[in-house]
């Protein structure tokens, strides 16, 4: 069985699964229907972050235009550009011994692509969540529902991996952002033109 977290709950990943090298990040959510006219299109990013909360370069992004971290701990699984269909709608790989030794926790998000424009914010998106699956054994870990406490927003910080000594922990986040993706990779030191 999954834990299911709350908003803001920390739980270890590692503790009570000794030698987990290889996770899958699930993130998913469904669209309420409404006459805007135009197709939802949400996108997943990891973050890399050093110490002080930022990314130590641009190369620390990892999104539907930079697929791989060039230390082949991060991978993102490919855009999927409608959220159709069950489970879940975008996946990033993580290789925990990978990880660089300067980074000291991943952060996960969802953005709406062209929300302004599309006049599109995350109070239409319904059943968010991100769970993370042990992919040796293929059993869900962790799972954290989002909720529905969104209502302007257009960038969601789902959650988050770090590392705690030699343990690595997940951290419920569910913030919001308005401003998109530049709003989020300002928060996280990434320069967006």
């Amino acid at each position: 069985m999954p834990i299911n977290l709350q908003k803001g709950q920390k739980v270890s990943l590692t503790k009570g699964n000794p030698g987990l090298k290889n996770i899958l990040v699930g993130l998913g959510w469904d669209v309420n229907k409404y006459d805007g006219g135009a197709d939802f299109d949400l996108d997943t990013a990891a973050f890399l972050l050093g110490e002080n909360g930022k990314v130590p370069s641009q190369d620390e992004f990892v999104f539907y235009g930079n697929l791989k971290h060039k230390s082949g701990a991060v991978q993102h699984m490919g855009d999927n550009l409608t959220g159709e269909g069950e489970g879940d709608d975008e996946q990033i790989k993580v290789d925990l011994s990978k990880v660089p030794e300067d980074i000291s926790k991943i952060a996960f998000s969802a953005t709406i692509y062209e929300a302004d424009s599309r006049k599109q914010n995350f109070g239409q998106v319904s059943n968010a969540y991100i769970r993370i699956v042990d992919e040796s054994t293929n059993q869900e870990l962790i799972r954290y529902d989002l909720g529905e406490d969104f209502s302007i927003e257009t960038a969601v910080i789902a959650g988050e991996i770090y590392k705690s000594g030699s343990e690595w922990k997940f951290n419920a986040i569910g913030s919001g952002f308005q401003g998109g993706l530049a709003a989020l990779c300002a928060n996280y030191g990434i320069e967006t033109q």
